[in-house]
Order: C-alpha cells, then sequence, then structure tokens
C-alpha cells in the first residue's frame, strides 16, 4: 500500500506518493496562492490525491491514507483545522469537507509534528524510542515522540518548545511574551545578532561578508566571517550557539531523548563551527548521566522533504 502526505507552508503546497519505507515515489506541488477558501482547500488536497495515483500508475484503491501537516493548531481527532499560519483559515471541518470528494482516511497534524514523525521513522531518529526535534527557521519549531507516537499533551498543543522563556524580560516575541527561545535561537534571531554586531563594528570583515550578499544579513554571515578569522564573527557565533544550547539542555532535561535532532537552514553549517560546540556544551550543562545513556544530539537527514514523509506516515500506526 502507498500513502499520501501534503505539506501545507507559507508559500506552496506539497505533496508526494510514499511507500512503506517513507521514499516519495512521485511529487506534486502548486501555489498556496491558488488555495481561495476552505472549500478550494478540501478540493485542492483531492485532487492532488487523485493526480499522484495517476502518476505512480496505481488504482486510488491502493492509497491506504491520506496525511495534512499544516502550520497552526488542530484537532486531531476530528480533522478540524483550529487556525493556520498563512491561511485566513480557523475552526476547518477539513476531513468532513474531504470526504465530500474523497472517500479515503484524513489525517490532520501540526506541520512540525509532521517532520518529528518522519524523522523518527525514516531519518535521525530511527532506533530511538524517545525523540525530539528543533527546527531552527524563521521561528523554533518543535516535536516529541514517544514510543512511535507524536506527544500531544492534553490540548494537542505540546511541542511549541520555541515559546519558553530563557531570558527573563528579554526580546519581544510576537506570540505576546518577552524572551522566547526563538527570539535567540532561530535564524531571524541570529540575523538579528549579526546586524547589531556589524552597526557596533561597521569597518570589519564581517561587514565585507554582507556586502558581498548585496548587503543581505542571512543566517551565514557570522559563520562565513568567522571562518575567516573574524573575531567579531566568531563572537556572533559563540553567542547564538550559548542561547541554542540553554533551550537544548533545557529539552534534555526534561525529555531525557535517546536522540535530539536539529534542522532547519541554520543546522547546516559545519559540524566544526555549530554541532560538535554545542555538543560539548550541552555535555557540560545538563544534568550528568551515566556516558552510555546521554542524549544523542545530531542533525536532522530529511530537510524538505519531512513534511511531505510525516503527513503520510499519519496513518501509519492508527
Amino acid at each position: 500500500m502507498k500513502r499520501v502526505g501534503i505539506d501545507v507552508g507559507g508559500t506552496n503546497l506539497k505533496a508526494g506518493l510514499i511507500d512503506e519505507s517513507g521514499h516519495i515515489l512521485v511529487e506534486r506541488k502548486i501555489k498556496i496562492a491558488a488555495v481561495e477558501d476552505q472549500e478550494s482547500l478540501a478540493w485542492t488536497l483531492a485532487q492532488m490525491t487523485q493526480d499522484l495515483a495517476v502518476d505512480g500508475h496505481i488504482p486510488i484503491s491502493e492509497i491506504a491514507s491520506v496525511g495534512v501537516g499544516v502550520p497552526g493548531a488542530v484537532e486531531i481527532h476530528t480533522g478540524m483545522v483550529l487556525y493556520t499560519c498563512n491561511l485566513p483559515m480557523r475552526n476547518v471541518p477539513l476531513r468532513r469537507l474531504f470526504h465530500h470528494y474523497l472517500n479515503l482516511p484524513l489525517y490532520v497534524e501540526n506541520d512540525a509534528n509532521c517532520a518529528a514523525l518522519a524523522e523518527y521513522y525514516a531519518g535521525a531518529g530511527r532506533g530511538s524510542k524517545r525523540f525530539v526535534t528543533v527546527t531552527l527557521g524563521t521561528g523554533v519549531g518543535g516535536g516529541i515522540i514517544h514510543n512511535g507516537k507524536i506527544y500531544h499533551g492534553s490540548n494537542g498543543m505540546a511541542g511549541e518548545v520555541g515559546h519558553m522563556t530563557i531570558v527573563y524580560d528579554g526580546e519581544q516575541c510576537p506570540c505576546g511574551r518577552r524572551g522566547c527561545w526563538e527570539q535567540y535561537a532561530s535564524a531571524t534571531a541570529l540575523k538579528r545578532m549579526t546586524r547589531r554586531a556589524m552597526e557596533a563594528y561597521p569597518n570589519g570583515i564581517l561587514k565585507q561578508v554582507i556586502a558581498e550578499n548585496d548587503g543581505q544579513i542571512s543566517g551565514q554571515s557570522a559563520f562565513i566571517a568567522a571562518r575567516r578569522g573574524d573575531a567579531v564573527g566568531q563572537a556572533v557565533c559563540d553567542q547564538y550557539i550559548r542561547y541554542l544550547c540553554t533551550g537544548i539542555v533545557n529539552l534534555i532535561n526534561i525529555f531525557q531523548p535517546d536522540t535530539l535532532a536539529i534542522g532547519g537552514g541554520v543546522s547546516n553549517e559545519s559540524d566544526e563551527q555549530l554541532l560538535i560546540p554545542l555538543r560539548n556544551m550541552a555535555a557540560e550543562e545538563s544534568i550528568p548521566c551515566n556516558r552510555d545513556r546521554m542524549t544523542r544530539i545530531v542533525k536532522a537527514q530529511l530537510g524538505t522533504q519531512a513534511g511531505i514523509i510525516g503527513a503520510a506516515f499519519l496513518g501509519r500506526k492508527r
């Protein structure tokens, strides 16, 4: 049997036909702007599912389930989308609407949880019983897997790791609080730190690196400058890793996972500049335990495909 996974992103709606091992057999993509309302969304999901069956040369009856990952809050038992970050939709009965067009099991989940499930089954979390993912992007997302199941908490909102406070009365967060971890460990936060450092030291290598990128500050700027021997760039990297480690150690001390995987664009930096110093710092700061039982800190493996694969796996153990 095959499964369909659909990732509702900020720009594109991506779908894939997946086998039981997590391999994407065929893919489809459309602009999210083409989806005008909740009825249009349901119809689009059904149409993409049928198109994938055609592309994969299989009858629709060979698709065991369809999963959808959305960037927002969902009610997993009813298939209701409570709200999404990139579509003006609230309280959308997506499963019921989908069944107007196609009679296949539909599962709806938060996109970060989908990514965690994908890594658990087909990526960095294979072989782990307790697994946590942290995604460093515009914000900081997370997913918690325990014995093959997503941990949702009492209200379905567990895993919002980016909104634990690490600096009391710190940077303002869009959630309304101050000092949230994503204000210090996200790619957005890293760019802000880099900008402040450049303004404080306008004649250094960091400023040259940014000028070479048409004046655009990226999450790579400080790391590039550090590789060129720039003390200012290195100071930004060191500060960023300290903030990142603070949240990582909190998660380790709370959940004691077998494996913690870091994804997102920032995670693509070299092990020497990011992962190794992070591991060393986390080993010093987390609660001491037998070295054979310490949490492994690794990079996520599935990249942008994780959302599709994880969404497809939603129906795997239902």
